[in-house]
């Protein structure tokens, strides 16, 4: 019957069926065979996509900022820039923000491998343009989010399974970053470090083809040219390992100003009203424009300081005084939600902070130490290390760039030492702490919560909130409300968005104290309230209620830690394991 009907369609619907049939056969019979030959086209396609956009933001960038152009286009076009573009992401793009690294860790993690084609097109050109603007932040981030988004896009499109798309995500970044990086290791190990968070992923050979074969399309087509020019390094005495240790210590300290001084300036720009959001983005134009017209090096990423640098054509003032700017242009740029990456201004700072300390250490013993370039190089890791927290990758990333293993040794020195420095004085990695003002709660790694038996999950026995509270509402208002109420415990939301958890008991102690006009949000003192996921096992949910002494708590997804999903209460988890309470919510 189905054949007598097949042939009954047009030539080319029958064509397209019998394509279809023989690719579900093949993509059942050669699974793995089918992922390793999507791998390289995926590798292929995203190299020519990350190309596009370096040529792109350079034409861009050479139109607004022609060579002698005059000063006052360095500060109208980053103001002008992030006033349109925080206008677009406002009104259209809200997606398109920020490093993007967050999301596509939440996309691997918590969505299945699902990007879509919109987000993909939307970093493409609000990226190219952001820059090109001289916004100093850098493409790495957003270009690996535009891979995982073709990998994810072409998966789909494909009709592999959901846990097929989701491992072609580490695949398309990593061959994003090996095309904006020209780092081909280092974004194997950037991609299964980071993104995946597991270095020994089952995808590794797969990562691996793409990324090498998005650097071979970048060679032919932008040449065999590297992203810096490094002289050979070289050891002129012993010494320098003390040197080079306290460059480590440097590095961290700058590692964990840097990181706690974005995320503050990130929670002060999210605490402001919603109305104003739209020129938020103006904020680090305004800082960008006003730095940039005074100092013309701390507009864009900077790759062309960061070789000066490498090859001691930069002097000890002007590195000091890039490492103050640029440490101030990138966080406000950033927190205030333009769109661009850090992992470029991370290695400006890098190379500046190194060759800072670099040139001190010449001045001071010229007979035992190498030029600042040496330094500098070294620099650029630790800051990575201390930053992004991952030192494979910077180690191997540095090496890629001076094929030279004599650095090796200095660079994990700096390595170690930034990296133990900045965790100890700010223990939120940079990544993590982004994902959580973002609303996304990724899972921690190796949290497999194996013991919980099938059944035993939150999503199993949440359900809806019936009753909820408004942060707008007073104290006392909100007492008469609850009078009948049979609960102890609520959600609190603000425009339909969860910001907190309130006690009948915190709320008679307000009413107590004579708090009774303050709005509900003026009780709630930190975002990070008790919560759980669906994919918590009930026993996360009992702990939690118990830790704080309450008998509901809300259920939240990974990936919008404000949307209420649901709640579930100390009875459903009792009953659940045979128990009967009867006592109050």
């Amino acid at each position: 019957m189905e054949s007598a009907v097949a042939t009954q369609l047009p030539l080319p619907n029958r064509i397209g069926q019998q394509l279809g049939i023989r690719w579900r056969t093949m993509l059942a019979n050669r699974e793995d065979q089918v992922f390793l030959l999507l791998s390289l086209v995926i590798g292929a396609l995203v190299g020519m996509v990350v190309v596009a956009m370096i040529v792109l933001t350079e034409r861009l960038g050479m139109r607004i900022y022609p060579v002698g152009s005059a000063a006052w286009r360095r500060v109208l076009f980053p103001i002008g820039g992030s006033l349109v573009l925080g206008f677009l992401l406002v009104r259209f793009f809200p997606f398109a923000r920020g490093t993007a690294i967050p999301q596509t860790k939440a996309a691997v993690q918590t969505r299945g491998g699902y990007i879509s084609l919109r987000t993909v097109l939307v970093k493409f050109f609000c990226t190219a343009a952001s820059l090109a603007c001289g916004i100093p932040l850098g493409p790495e981030g957003p270009s690996a989010q535009i891979g995982a988004g073709m990998a994810s896009v072409i998966g789909r499109y494909l009709g592999l399974k959901p846990e097929k798309v989701r491992s072609l995500l580490p695949v398309g970044a990593a061959a994003a970053i090996a095309a904006a990086f020209n780092t081909p290791m280092a974004a194997v190990l950037f991609a299964l470090e980071e993104i995946m968070g597991d270095l020994n992923a089952p995808i590794l050979g797969s990562v691996v083809l793409a990324s090498a074969t998005s650097w071979m399309v970048l060679r032919l087509l932008l040449g065999n040219s590297p992203l810096f020019h490094v002289p050979r390094y070289s050891l002129v005495h012993s010494s320098e390992f003390a040197i080079y240790a306290v460059l480590g210590i440097v590095g961290g300290v700058v590692s964990a100003a840097f990181t706690r001084f974005l995320l503050y300036l990130r929670v002060q720009f999210l605490s402001l009203p919603r109305k104003t959001v739209w020129w938020h983005p103006v904020v680090g134009g305004v800082v960008a424009g006003l730095m940039g017209w005074a100092v013309p090096q701390t507009l864009g990423v900077g790759y062309g300081y960061i070789g000066d640098a490498l090859n001691g054509r930069m002097v000890l003032k002007i590195m000091l005084l890039l490492v103050i700017l640029k440490f101030f242009a990138v966080t406000i740029s950033y927190a205030s939600g333009n769109v661009g990456g850090i992992l470029g201004p991370v290695i400006f700072l890098g190379a500046m902070v190194g060759g800072s300390v670099g040139s001190i250490a010449h001045l001071l013993l010229p007979t035992h130490t190498a030029t600042a370039g040496a330094y500098a190089l070294v620099g650029m890791g630790a800051l990575f290390a201390g930053i992004i927290r991952a030192p494979m990758t910077s180690v191997v990333m540095i090496f890629e760039l001076t094929r030279d293993y004599e650095v090796i040794v200095p660079l994990m020195i700096a390595n170690l030492l930034s990296l133990f420095i900045a965790s100890w004085l700010q223990k939120m990695p940079i990544y993590e702490g982004l994902a959580q003002l973002d609303g996304i709660h990724l899972p921690q790694h190796g949290q497999q919560h194996a013991e919980a038996t099938p059944g035993k999950l939150v999503v199993n026995l949440m359900h809806p909130a019936s009753e909820t509270l408004d942060a707008t509402q007073t104290v006392s208002n909100t007492l008469q409300q609850i009078q009948s109420s049979t609960y102890r415990t609520w959600p609190v939301l603000r425009e339909s968005r969860l910001v907190g958890v309130l006690t009948l008991d915190t709320l008679q102690q307000a009413a107590t104290r004579g708090d009774g006009i303050l709005p509900l949000t003026r009780l709630i003192h930190s975002q990070d309230f008790p919560h759980v996921h669906p994919d918590h096992p009930l026993y996360v949910a009992l702990e939690r209620m118990s830790r704080n002494g309450l008998r509901m708590i809300p259920v939240m997804e990974r990936d919008d830690a404000n949307r209420l999903s649901g709640i579930i209460t100390m009875g459903d988890v009792l009953a659940a394991y045979g128990v009967t309470d009867h006592t109050a919510l």
